[in-house]
């Protein structure tokens, strides 16, 4: 039976979709573009008064679980990941008629890529998440610093309360984009606006 029947409330076909091309491959306007052409269903306006649990885990590798396995297929998380919403009461998966709690342990994607682009003279940060979502850094998507000194954790804010939290690559790239920068102390500039990389500043 496939997931989508098995969980309460949800019917999602497991539709293949074309990934995005490699990211430093792509040019701003190809990832603005694509950053567009995400259309997700108004989960705001949605307020259902049915409610259940999806016994569905985003592990803080980002990895999605179902009963004990893992779903293994990119296109059917891509679909769930479409329908998550962050409450005051937690991470819930969001139809018009039910909302299916759903836990997450960290944060519910993943930044497994950066790429630094030129806007006009100015420095754009470009992420893609394990999701194949791309996001831009900017003050409405900013950069946040987490944990303390010694385990600093990044995160980058995807949409609706949403962050992906840097992978070890993606954090080892944007800590070498500063530091090649001269940043001191550690900072990164996205669309003029400044992210500092040290947790507490």
């Amino acid at each position: 039976m496939p997931l989508g029947d098995r969980v309460p409330g949800c019917q999602i076909d497991d539709v293949p979709y074309t990934p995005s091309p490699d990211l430093a491959a792509m040019r701003l306007e190809d990832i603005s573009a694509a950053v567009a052409a995400r259309r997700l269903a108004p989960l705001e306006q949605w307020n259902p008064v049915e409610t259940g649990t999806s016994n569905m885990r985003i592990a803080r590798d980002g990895r999605w679980w179902h009963e004990g396995g893992i779903i293994h297929r990119p296109a059917m998380v891509r679909s769930f990941s479409a329908l998550l919403r962050l409450d005051e009461d937690g991470f819930w998966l969001v139809m018009p008629h039910q909302k299916l709690s759903i836990i997450v342990e960290d944060a519910p994607f993943i930044a497994t890529d950066v790429v630094a682009l030129d806007e006009a003279g100015e420095q754009v940060l470009a992420f893609r998440t394990n999701t194949d979502e791309l996001v831009i850094a900017d003050a409405a998507h900013p950069i946040t610093a987490h944990g303390d000194p010694d385990t600093p954790a990044l995160y980058v804010l995807v949409r609706d309360r949403l962050e992906a939290r840097l992978d070890r690559s993606t954090y080892t790239q944007l800590a070498t984009m500063a530091m090649d920068n001269g940043s001191d102390p550690l900072a990164i500039v996205s669309r003029g606006v400044t992210f500092s990389l040290l947790p507490g500043t």
